[in-house]
């Protein structure tokens, strides 16, 4: 296969630097704030940014990528991780927030098994 893309030092370098920022950037977000004691919270503070990592990753996949299935699934991966970002931040401020109330919808917060 030829690539240019794969082929070209300066665009595999900047592909590489990104990965690498956005990856420290991503963890860097989900231990920053630390602990609470809460699980839920705890969990859904650490797993916004692990999702945006997700985002991350799938976007520099589409600025250096060229297979079409893989930006395909970068594609959906973005898709997928900003609906259960926008869920996960939603029951974040609900718990946050002392109300104990359901989450209104549930199909954004069952994850990308489709359970």
């Amino acid at each position: 296969m030829t690539d240019t893309v794969r082929q070209d030092p300066a665009a595999i370098a900047a592909f590489q630097q990104q990965m690498d920022a956005d990856m420290g950037r991503m963890m860097a977000d989900m231990h920053g704030p630390g602990y609470t004691g809460d699980p839920d919270i705890d969990f859904l503070v650490m797993m916004v940014p692990h999702h945006q990592g997700a985002v991350d990753m799938a976007r520099l996949v589409l600025i250096y990528g060229q297979d079409p299935l893989t930006r395909s699934i970068a594609e959906g991966i973005i898709a997928a991780q900003r609906t259960e970002i926008e869920a996960m931040s939603a029951r974040l401020a609900v718990l946050r927030s002392g109300a104990t109330s359901d989450f209104p919808d549930l199909n954004g917060l069952r994850g990308t098994s489709g359970n």
